[in-house]
């Protein structure tokens, strides 16, 4: 029996990969012939799954993060093809809870990671914006890339979220060269527009650290930086959806880079050639770390389980953790889907790489045998 593999990473414990060749050792004694597919939503753990997928290798660069301190960040490069996280450099755990805010905060760094990616060659780019500590709308991202935002005095912002309401005057003369060569394909799963009461700062900006003061403060910046920017390019797309993610970073990539947002589990599963995979299949098992409400709503086991779906294939799920709201899963195209703990545990030891490995070969082995004997196979 061909089974596919197609399982995110284990936050914290496992990576894709390794969650995969879990499932694998399991089921192989079975008699099973099974593929192991890397996968991920466009958010944490999408550039270690897409560079094992695609044989990418790993480009380690020191940046700015998102309070302007020196951090390490790491993307994967194919090629022309460069796989970025921006919460590698921008992220909300880059900073302590007691130190986060959006208005100080800026994306400067993770455009510090674009610049790097373009000098090393990237000319194509898969991006994950999830996660961020920022409300800058991108505009630090810009500044790193040779856009300068100049406030009514001519002086360079230096693009945090209070630099927002500050902004006057666009200058482009200085963008990299080769920034006119690259496309980007953003990962983007909300649809929340730039501003307003669903937008970056009214939605996002509490839990980056805001109050309902600063609140109001960046969604003013916001709408006075949509403003702007409408003006410098004679069009306007703050409310195009995905403009307000990532603290307003989706406006940012559309406005300035022409960028394309689509769902990540569908840029994902794109990449790596899910459906390809998926003919001759006869079962798939997928998971991630915790199944929940969420898992529904365009994570990756419902992900693959759509894809399929349309070849009419079972679908069987494992993850640590059920909430009791997965059932939604099941309506997804998840025929079936089991917790990999048979016992209590405490959830240090749960993470633990070796025993998550152990317990998702063993669900995963009886899982298998009991859709064997469904099928009426011993």
């Amino acid at each position: 029996m061909k089974v596919l593999v197609a399982i995110d990473s284990f936050k914290g414990s496992l990576s894709s990969l390794e969650a995969g060749n879990a499932v694998k050792s399991g089921i192989e004694k079975l008699g099973c012939e099974v593929l192991v597919k890397p996968i991920a939503d466009g958010g944490e753990g999408s550039v270690e799954a897409l560079a094992d997928a695609l044989k990418a290798k790993f480009m380690d660069v020191i940046v700015a993060n998102p309070l302007g301190e020196k951090t390490p960040a790491r993307y994967a490069l194919k090629g022309e093809l460069g796989i970025l996280e921006m919460a590698s450099a921008s992220g909300l755990p880059l900073i302590e809870k007691s130190r986060r805010n959006p208005l100080k905060t800026s994306t400067y760094g993770f455009g510090e990671m674009i610049a790097h990616a373009i000098a090393h060659g990237a000319r194509k780019f898969i991006i994950g914006i999830g996660g961020s500590a920022t409300n800058d709308a991108g505009m630090g991202m810009l500044r790193a890339l040779g856009f300068k935002f100049k406030d009514t005095n001519g002086a360079e912002l230096a693009g945090a979220g209070e630099d927002l309401i500050k902004l006057a005057t666009i200058d482009c003369t200085s963008v990299l060269p080769h920034l006119k060569e690259c496309e980007f394909l953003i990962a983007c799963d909300v649809d929340n527009p730039l501003f307003g009461e669903n937008g970056a700062a009214y939605i996002y900006a509490p839990q980056k650290g805001a109050d309902a003061a600063m609140v109001k403060q960046l969604d003013a910046g916001l709408i006075n930086f949509a403003s702007v920017v409408s003006k410098h390019l004679g069009r306007e797309l703050w409310n195009s959806p995905g403009a307000g993610a990532a603290g307003g970073l989706g406006f940012g990539f559309v406005s300035f880079l022409n960028a394309t947002l689509k769902p990540g589990i569908d840029i994902i599963t794109e990449q790596i050639g899910l459906e390809r995979d998926m003919q001759g299949a006869e079962l798939v098992i997928t998971g991630e770390g915790r199944l929940d409400f969420q898992s529904s709503m365009g994570k990756t086991p419902c992900g693959v389980a759509k894809i399929a779906a349309s070849y009419g294939v079972p679908v069987i799920a494992l993850a640590g953790g059920i909430s009791p709201c997965a059932g939604g899963c099941n309506e997804r195209g998840i025929g079936a889907f089991f917790c990999i703990l048979n016992e209590p545990i405490s959830l240090e030891r749960a993470m633990d790489p070796a025993v998550a490995t152990q317990n998702l070969a063993r669900v995963a082995e009886q899982a298998v045998r009991l859709f064997l004997l469904g099928r009426g196979t011993k």
